[in-house]
């Protein structure tokens, strides 16, 4: 049985397909369009859906729509229009909100009587691109059309992809039809909400408020402010407590405001960054600890769990999630490597899955997150030749990169199948030595980014403890751990101002092939660590396709790209010399 999931209501559009419990592929519809989570700036069309995105996951299962039996979309308009049947497992509101008219914005009434008629507008293939783009499906369709409410779907790719058979659940984003913050506890096969919190009480949207304050894009930056925040000193915490208060048994409020008269004059976009925006940036992070703190300890008692999957746009919040595992009071914390709304696609996708059907297999886990689409070195190649551009093919491209890399060039990494989520893991990456203290500086020339960003490091799993202060298996990048005294000088390049790392942990099951680089690039150095950011330059989605990587490649500065099995170099498109 196949359920196709889809996230398309807001931002971030995406699409995965399940089969019988198992994710065969996710994708997000941005890595198709080339266009930034996948919308152009509001007012965006409420018409699109992720046809891309639905297309390939089509295609990887060889199947074409009509043999889908289930379609799950992450959100469900009913709720907000009045009509949602009340389901007591997960505690449903049943009438409008009253803070609907404080956040609906212009564009928003035409988005929700679009997925109220989209079953129809699926079904007869209108719009006409799925029509088109799913040749010979049924005009009626086969499958099944769900709404599964938006809050629902971040939970179930929590803990139903967590490698916890029992754990308590808590997601914290912007908004849904209604809520912002959730709570619930999956045991025993079954999940159950325990509370929720709703607008316009919420801490994505304080971050949001905030980042724009700070000059930067509202729901798209706000990773830059947590960033910032390291320069800075929390002199203004007890403004922020005033306005953001922790009631107790999981309820907050967030006390409206006006950010000019509380925080200053917001920076003009592009401005200079002063102490003052930088202080602002750490005392707005401090808030958001502690409140996530109490809601924890809350959610601790409540649940009597001892381990806590989450998810959620504020579950990248890396620098928080590390507060979180290192003061308790959870044993073992798990976050959805896809917590924005893309993962909404395959968490509604995994929730009407195992609400059909009740399987004895075991429960399908999220041990990486290679799902979107692959490339054979035959297509390369031929694009490479369409090219004119000079290519070797090695006979180790392993180890022919790991000794660039060892020079301190600066290399294209494109293996394998692409990456689901926002975070480039080792398929669609760029990657450089983390010896030269310059680095940092050089990749974010070459990404066009701000200076004081940091860049992550990727490590051998088994070696992690060795460079970061109690770093253990940390696959998808969602923790920072310091980096060890005594190694700081031999990675300068990935240790931020606080002395921490974004650690992103490795190990052969999950990348065979990027595994054999860090061994390779350690038998070289000494250093199991590579430097290792997103194969991407400002303003542009992460790569996909092979023509995605050349044009980056050759608009951008990077030395080298590692494509498949073939290896180009800048020095060799500049003398003419190389061969095929």
């Amino acid at each position: 049985m196949y359920t196709l999931g889809i996230n398309a209501a807001l931002h971030d559009c995406s699409a995965c397909l399940v089969g019988d419990g198992a994710v065969i592929a996710a994708a997000e519809e941005e890595r198709f369009t080339r266009i930034k989570h996948s919308k152009r700036p509001l007012p965006f069309t409420v018409w699109q859906l992720p046809f891309h995105a639905i297309d390939y996951c089509l295609a990887q299962a060889g199947i074409a729509l009509r043999e889908v039996a289930h379609v799950a979309y992450s959100y469900d308009p009913r709720i907000e229009l009045g009509r949602h049947a009340h389901d007591a497992s997960i505690a449903l509101p049943l009438e409008p909100s009253a803070h609907a008219s404080a956040w609906l914005s212009p564009w928003q009434p035409l988005a929700l009587s679009y997925v109220v008629n989209a079953p129809r507008q699926l079904a007869s293939g209108a719009p006409h691109h799925l029509q088109r783009r799913f040749e010979g499906a049924r005009a009626d369709g086969p499958y099944q059309w769900h709404f599964v409410e938006h809050h629902l779907a971040h939970e179930a790719s929590a803990f139903l992809a967590a490698p916890f058979d029992e754990c308590a659940v808590l997601v914290m984003d912007g908004r849904g039809e209604r809520a912002c913050t959730s709570y619930g506890i999956y045991r025993n096969g079954k999940y159950r909400r325990i509370r929720q919190v709703d607008l316009p009480d919420s801490l994505g949207l304080l971050y949001e408020d905030i980042t724009a304050h700070l000059g930067f894009l509202r729901s798209c930056d706000e990773y830059k402010v947590m960033a910032l925040a390291a320069y800075g000193k929390p002199r203004f915490v007890a403004r922020l407590r005033e306005l953001v208060t922790y009631r107790d048994h999981g309820y907050y409020e967030v006390a409206p405001a006006d950010w000019h008269q509380v925080l200053g004059a917001p920076r003009t976009p592009g401005a200079p960054l002063e102490a003052l925006h930088f202080d602002i940036a750490r005392s707005l992070q401090v808030v958001l600890e502690e409140t996530v703190a109490d809601m924890a300890a809350w959610l601790h008692r409540e649940s009597g769990a001892s381990r806590l999957a989450m998810a959620g746009g504020v579950a990248f919040n890396c620098v928080m999630n590390a507060k979180l595992r290192e003061r308790g009071p959870f044993s073992d914390i798990w976050v959805q490597p896809a917590a924005g709304d893309a993962g909404t696609a395959l968490g509604a996708a995994l929730w009407i899955d195992a609400q059909q059907q009740a399987r004895a297999q075991p429960r399908w886990q999220m041990e990486h997150v290679f799902l979107g689409p692959a490339f054979p070195d035959d297509e390369i190649e031929q694009l490479l030749l369409h090219s004119g551009l000079p290519y070797r093919r090695p006979s180790d491209i392993v180890q022919e990169s790991a000794a660039l890399l060892a020079r301190n060039k600066i290399v294209g990494w494109f293996q394998g199948r692409m990456e689901f989520g926002p975070r480039a893991l080792g398929a669609r990456s760029i990657l450089a030595s983390p010896l030269d203290p310059s680095m940092q500086e050089r990749l974010n020339h070459i990404k066009e980014r701000e200076d004081f960003r940091p860049v992550a490091p990727m490590v051998l799993e088994e070696a992690a403890g060795d460079w970061f202060v109690g770093a253990g298996a940390s696959p998808f990048m969602l923790f920072v751990y310091d980096v060890r005294p005594d190694k700081a000088e031999r990675i300068p390049a990935v240790r931020h101002v606080d002395g921490s790392a974004r650690v992103q942990t490795i190990r052969r099951s999950q990348h065979s092939t990027c595994y054999d680089l860090l061994q390779a690039f350690a038998g070289l150095t000494g250093v199991p660590v590579l430097v290792n950011t997103s194969f991407n330059t400002r303003g542009e989605p992460i790569v996909c396709t092979p023509r995605d990587a050349l044009e980056s490649f050759c608009s951008s500065s990077l030395d080298a790209l590692a494509i498949g099995s073939f290896l180009l170099e800048k020095n060799t498109l500049t003398t003419g010399q190389g061969g095929r």
